[in-house]
């Protein structure tokens, strides 16, 4: 992966707001934020878990075809 790609992936990341950044000489170094991290896991928990849920109703409440 090149130099500017990695730039751009953490400019996203960073206006996000799931990564911080701090200047140091010429260089920017990167740490992962802890809490938005925490928050988007329990994000997706919960996305995951209701989508599973209404997954098995939907499939328990849809008639079984016979086999031939």
């Amino acid at each position: 992966m090149s130099r500017p790609a990695i730039s751009q992936h953490l400019r996203v990341l960073k206006r996000a707001n799931l990564v911080t950044d701090q200047a140091e000489g010429a260089r920017r170094l990167y740490a992962v934020n802890p809490d938005a991290l925490a928050s988007l896991r329990t994000y997706f928990d919960r996305f995951w878990t209701e989508a599973l849920v209404a997954f098995k109703r939907r499939v328990e409440v849809t008639p079984k075809k016979k086999k031939r």
